[in-house]
């Protein structure tokens, strides 16, 4: 008999499939031309040619597809390996990812940083992105228009890196990659499944930075994620 954690996952997953196709502009099993057409392209999706990040930074464009674009200063697409086993997610960027381009340069991002360091990796060895691409006024948390707008950008990244590890940053991106609405606090301390990649929720780094004893919690998620990381010998 399945253990009921495997049974758990299996709703998870069926659940994150079913939100996909509503997503696709399914509903339901009408037989109609439009959803016939939809159910002919399932499954062949390995047969389309490969995406790269070049392919959907290009795809994205300069976007003006939701209401951040109306303050954003620039797009904050991600940054690092093309082909790497590990990817962090945030929530978005802040002030100065917005004036740099870059995410996770700023105080957070030098936490990040010494995070990566830790567990002995280089930034140019991870892929480092957010849930959504420009910056939410004043640092406010993205609303749910604007990641259903702005996430479909983050999966093709997903798909084009094919990372072994997502680590997600803040209850934002756990929730949202996800599809959960339990707190952080609740999702960080054991591994997930996300389309066959291992995610592991853990605290944002500018909430470690309020919450210093936090830390601890963190090291203890890196830990995990280090016994299960294919590092080179």
């Amino acid at each position: 008999m399945a253990s009921r954690s495997k049974i758990i996952e299996s709703i998870d997953a069926l659940n994150l499939t079913l939100q996909r196709i509503s997503r696709s502009g399914l509903r339901g099993f009408d037989c109609k031309p439009g959803s016939l057409a939809k159910l002919a392209e399932w499954g062949v999706a390995q047969q389309k040619k490969f995406e790269t990040l070049t392919d959907i930074r290009s795809a994205l464009g300069d976007c003006q597809r939701c209401r951040l674009a109306q303050r954003r200063q620039n797009i904050v697409f991600g940054s690092g390996s093309p082909t790497a086993k590990l990817i962090f997610v945030g929530e978005g960027p802040g002030f100065e990812e917005d004036q740099q381009a870059e995410p996770f340069v700023g105080p957070a991002g030098q936490l990040l940083t010494k995070i990566i360091g830790a567990i002995n990796l280089t930034r140019k060895q991870v892929y480092i992105s957010n849930i959504v691409k420009c910056r939410p006024p004043k640092n406010r948390n993205p609303r749910p228009d604007e990641i259903q707008t702005c996430f479909p950008f983050l999966e093709r990244q997903i798909d084009a890196i094919q990372p072994m590890f997502i680590c997600a940053l803040g209850s934002v991106a756990a929730q949202t990659l996800l599809s959960s609405p339990e707190p952080i606090s609740k999702l960080r301390g054991r591994f997930y499944d996300y389309r066959g990649i291992k995610l592991l929720p853990t605290y944002h780094p500018a909430y470690l930075l309020r919450n210093f004893e936090k830390k601890r919690e963190v090291w203890k998620d890196m830990k995990m994620l280090m016994k299960e990381y294919p590092y080179e010998s």
